[in-house]
């Protein structure tokens, strides 16, 4: 008996000392599912329990959000494991080396990657508060990482909007303007990205800020907590086909596992669920996908409710869901998880161990080159991601080649890059960069290809050997001295870093000349599109070499400088042939009929990848703006209907008849089009004679599947003696993410598909394949002194699609 009091009346301490954590009611001043948490009131609640519980949660802020609020991370578990940290986190980490003891389950939980699904967060403060109490025992052999906001600024979007709009007391009537969010949601992040498809790709702030942590970690459990519509009942794991053939089957297992022990606690409560529907484990950018091709049991936990539900709505079927619902069901899942992990920490180390041991995938390697931006672009990514990769030594190989699509060898040298699937991270590496994922069910939630090579705009082998690569770096451009005897600076035109290097000169008020033929000089050759720099043109400036040199090292630019614009062949410096570059001033269009998504993609490349400035006109008061104010206009892509009508759209066409520039993408260009618009035809197929066949009803989804283009590459030609495909081969490869089609233009067809339509990755229906055949993909028409550009597909496509760049730059500075 003297031994055990002791023991017992330590447990008896730590159960009075657990009673006396505030709750987040108790901390907040109001019942946890009657008010929206602002981000400002959640950080301070963790803060709360880390200085209350020392040695059971560590809280660090990870980084910090466009709108500058901070990002958290805290990591909750036993005390004993607290104090011993550091330790564990290397132990387990030497588990990608397939190697270690690691013996605790690492369990990852994220809350509100959208904004909008509010309840994450709430759910959040629940769930750390019952680990730290009523389910303490879970946290002896697990250690539990929370995010409780992935997306702060968009969650605050939210909560605040509904804060002004909503009735008191609440209404739950669905048409009460609580329930009806504006143009920009609180989905989105500030620049309108959904951070949901960006979890490989890294083009946001907080994406960049969260992976580096979850690298420190790398969890066995991930979980990405949503909401879904309001009808809806609740999704959890497992996960709909198609699943990618690199998920193994224990971690196919286990979402069985856990799926099931979340309906014992759903049973009990008479709670609605669903499994195995809709939300599929292909895309590697979501997070459940990201964390399973890195060994985690990824998976999406799905809620009804969203932006519409508010503190509560009335549903199809005549029953209220309120928030207090909604976060009773994230809590249930979310404990739910960290038991099953708790009770099978032994098992999850093992398997995750032998996730990271060598694969016999068919291609063992593969071997980049091209411009070196572009592989510079590509390195940052794989850094990022802590993929390891080397270059090449001067030889011949062979496999795979990108470029053809079949067979064929490559020469390599000293920049050509290597990547391996022999690391341990080798299983991300096949999925970024196999030519073409293999496709088990047409039927999925997203993008059905996306392969780097293609995305980046490499030459590419995929080998089945191991190429052998060394770790040296790519060599640097070697900058030039700027010398104040040097008649002029030429300087290549071949990727976003060239429209950037311009884009700085043009802003400092530097004059640039760009060539619209190709030329010979002083031994050298330059394309279309190459960019000259006169001194002459730069008499105006007092610090003009000054400038130049700043740019030349920012942009780590190499230029050349010649002594004379008479050329060896070509056109001389002073041809028609070679104009001045504008320095245009942009208008974007926004709001309401243009996708947020798109809008936010042309507002991200302007203002964090090209680094120019851009005005945002809003629909609600264009019709008051002086166009003539501006150069270009761009029209995001979006569900325009009818929106401009005959006299908004004269008012365009006048605009674009006295000198304008306009830029029309996606769904915007069917705005444009017709007798009322400009020239641009939307190609129509003649329907063959009717099929008598009666398809069964269940076959319906899939017959409508035949018309669709799930975002599948496809090679295009490309006419690059037009200013619009300045910088370009006569190929490229475009992600089309549907069946939109328009015919030739009859001058200007820069980009196009032609009889082939067959994709070289990804699903296309059979019927969308016939549409797309012989169309338009970018091209320019004139329009009295002005131009029309027309985007079909989308370059700026969630920001990653890095070789459309330059078509979007030649649109803004090469098109005139």
């Amino acid at each position: 008996m003297k031994h055990i009091l002791p023991y017992l009346t330590f447990f008896s301490f730590l159960f009075i000392n657990s009673q006396n954590i505030k709750s987040p009611s108790e901390f907040l001043g109001y019942e946890l599912g009657t008010e929206f948490t602002r981000h400002h009131e959640v950080v301070d609640y963790f803060e709360y329990l880390a200085a209350t519980e020392k040695d059971r949660v560590v809280l660090s802020s990870y980084g910090m959000t466009n709108e500058r609020r901070p990002l958290l991370m805290a990591v909750v578990s036993s005390a004993d494991n607290i104090k011993n940290l550091e330790s564990l986190r290397l132990e387990h980490l030497n588990s990608l080396k397939g190697k270690g003891e690691a013996s605790k389950a690492i369990v990852w939980l994220s809350y509100n990657v959208h904004g909008n699904e509010s309840v994450g967060t709430e759910s959040a403060l629940k769930t750390i508060h019952s680990l730290l109490t009523s389910k303490s025992s879970y946290l002896e052999n697990t250690i539990v990482i929370m995010d409780p906001c992935i997306n702060p600024d968009g969650r605050d979007r939210y909560s605040n909007w509904y804060n002004q709009f909503k009735n008191t007391p609440h209404n739950v009537d669905p048409n009460s303007k609580e329930h009806r969010e504006g143009w920009w949601t609180g989905r989105s992040n500030h620049y309108m990205f959904d951070l949901n498809r960006d979890w490989a790709w890294l083009t946001q702030k907080e994406s960049k800020q969260r992976i580096k942590v979850y690298n420190k970690w790398m969890p066995h459990v991930h979980v990405d907590f949503h909401e879904q519509g309001v009808n809806n009942p609740y999704f959890f794991a497992p996960a709909a086909e198609p699943y990618h053939e690199v998920i193994t089957s224990f971690q196919r297992d286990f979402q069985e596992t856990i799926g099931r022990n979340h309906a014992k606690y759903f049973d009990a409560n008479g709670w609605f669920y669903f499994t195995k529907e809709v939300f599929d484990l292909f895309y590697p950018s979501y997070g459940d996908t990201y964390p399973t091709y890195n060994g985690a049991i990824g998976m999406t936990y799905e809620q009804g409710g969203s932006g519409r539900a508010g503190l509560g709505i009335i549903t199809q079927i005549g029953d209220t869901l309120t928030l207090k619902d909604r976060i009773a069901h994230h809590y249930t899942t979310g404990l739910s998880t960290v038991e099953v992990a708790s009770k099978n920490a032994e098992r999850l180390n093992s398997e995750f161990r032998e996730f990271f041991t060598n694969k016999n995938f068919k291609y063992k390697s593969y071997a980049l080159k091209g411009d070196k931006d572009k592989i510079h672009a590509l390195t940052k990514l794989l850094e990022q991601h802590e993929l390891e990769f080397g270059y090449a030594n001067k030889s011949t190989i062979k496999g795979f080649n990108y470029t053809t699509g079949v067979s064929g060898t490559m020469n390599t040298d000293e920049n050509t890059l290597i990547i391996s699937t022999n690391q341990p991270k080798g299983t991300m590496v096949k999925v970024l960069f196999e030519p073409n994922a293999k496709l088990s069910d047409s039927l999925t939630y997203d993008i059905t290809a996306w392969s780097l090579p293609y995305a980046y705009g490499l030459e590419g082998i995929a080998s089945t050997s191991n190429l052998s690569s060394e770790n040296s770096s790519i060599a640097e451009n070697s900058l030039t001295k700027i010398s104040e005897g040097d008649y002029a600076f030429v300087t290549d035109w071949t990727d976003l870093n060239d429209a950037r290097f311009l884009a700085e000169l043009l802003k400092e008020k530097v004059r640039v000349r760009t060539a619209h033929k190709p030329f010979e000089l002083e031994g050298k050759a330059f394309q279309r599109g190459s960019l000259i720099i006169t001194k002459g043109d730069n008499e105006h400036l007092k610090n003009y070499n000054s400038i130049l040199e700043k740019a030349v090292v920012k942009y780590s630019k190499a230029l050349t400088p010649v002594s004379t614009g008479f050329v060896d062949s070509g056109k001389d410096f002073g041809s028609r042939y070679v104009k001045m570059i504008k320095k245009p001033k942009i208008a974007v269009f926004s709001g309401k009929p243009t996708s947020t998504l798109r809008f936010g993609e042309i507002w991200h490349f302007f203002e964090q990848q090209l680094n120019y400035p851009m005005t945002v006109l809003d629909s609600e008061y264009f019709n008051r703006v002086d166009l003539n104010n501006y150069d270009i206009l761009i029209l995001p892509d979006g569900r325009y209907g009818s929106h401009f009508d005959k006299k908004g759209l004269e008012l365009i066409k006048n605009w674009v008849a006295k000198g304008g520039n306009l830029i029309a993408m996606g769904g915007a260009i069917k705005a444009i089009d017709g007798e009322d618009g400009f020239g641009i035809k939307e190609k129509t197929i003649k329907k063959e004679s009717s099929d008598d066949t009666i398809e069964p009803h269940e076959n319906s989804q899939r017959e409508r599947m035949k018309q669709a283009i799930t975002g599948a590459i496809f090679k295009v030609k490309v006419d690059n003696t037009h200013p619009l495909a300045y910088g370009y081969g006569n190929t490229y490869f475009t992600l089309k993410l549907g069946s939109d089609s328009y015919d030739y233009l009859k001058t200007g067809t820069a980009a196009y598909l032609s009889e082939n339509s067959a994709p070289v990755a990804g699903f296309a229906g059979s019927e969308a394949q016939k549409k797309i055949k012989n169309t338009l993909v970018f091209g320019v028409e004139p329009h009295g002194r002005g131009q029309v550009s027309y985007f079909v597909d989308n370059p700026l496509f969630r920001g990653f699609w890095e070789n459309g760049k330059l078509f979007f730059a030649n649109a803004l500075f090469m098109v005139d």
